[in-house]
């Protein structure tokens, strides 16, 4: 069920996103250009306009109803109860052999450049 509802909520955001970038744009985006007619309160309210509110509301619905399957699903369980049992030890990780994590001190580097004869 989860996986059916999962398949038509990413259909509805993909058709979202078709009708969105379909609508004509009336300018004034951000303050930007400039109606190219009367600024009235109240835009007339087209089909694409009606499609995007209903597929706005579609995907608000299908939202909630996965979020409700998600935590039935989800019941009493914890990504903490997946761990293996640590038996009260602590595990701390080793230092390389041989290598230190020190930066080297000047008397490792030699004072002249090697002579190329």
């Amino acid at each position: 069920m989860e996986t059916v509802l999962l398949l038509i909520h990413l259909i509805i955001a993909v058709a979202l996103i078709g009708v969105v970038l379909l609508q004509r744009s009336e300018g004034g985006g951000l303050g930007m250009g400039g109606g190219g007619g009367t600024m009235t309160g109240r835009a007339a309210a087209t089909a694409m306009t009606k499609l995007t509110w209903a597929l706005g509301a579609l995907f608000l619905a299908n939202s909630v109803a996965l979020t409700v399957i998600a935590a039935q699903n989800a019941a009493g369980s914890s990504v903490i109860d997946l761990l293996p049992p640590n038996n009260g030890s602590v595990e701390t990780p080793a230092l390389p052999l041989g290598e230190s994590l020190l930066p080297p001190t000047t008397g490792d580097a030699p004072l002249t450049p090697p002579r190329a004869d």
